[in-house]
């Protein structure tokens, strides 16, 4: 397992909107993630700047890199486009973000 961390912006005031969206994450997504590797994932704000920090603990052989294509995450970025940073095919902007510190 490797973890991953990135970090998205969201829109201003639409905090309460992207909880609601990931409240009611469609079961076809969970499922999907998980097939491609993912185990553990979570998205934290830092509600001064709207930036999204996700982390993810994912396999090693993870096939995320070919969900981009997949038609359920097509649908899923373009609900979200409205309320987040994305690029032109609606795909969030994202940074990778580097370990400093680790306590375990």
């Amino acid at each position: 397992m490797e973890k991953h961390a990135v970090r998205m912006r969201l829109k201003p005031g639409c905090t309460d909107e992207y909880k609601a969206r990931h409240d009611a994450i469609w079961p076809e997504l969970v499922a999907l993630l998980k097939q491609a590797g993912v185990e553990d994932y979570s998205i934290h704000l830092d509600a001064e700047t709207n930036f999204l920090f996700a982390v993810m603990w994912r396999r090693t052989d993870h096939g995320l890199d070919a969900l981009a294509d997949h038609p359920v995450m097509r649908r899923w970025w373009a609900m979200m486009a409205d309320i987040m940073e994305t690029h032109e095919d609606d795909a969030p902007l994202t940074a990778s973000l580097s370990t400093v510190f680790h306590m375990e």
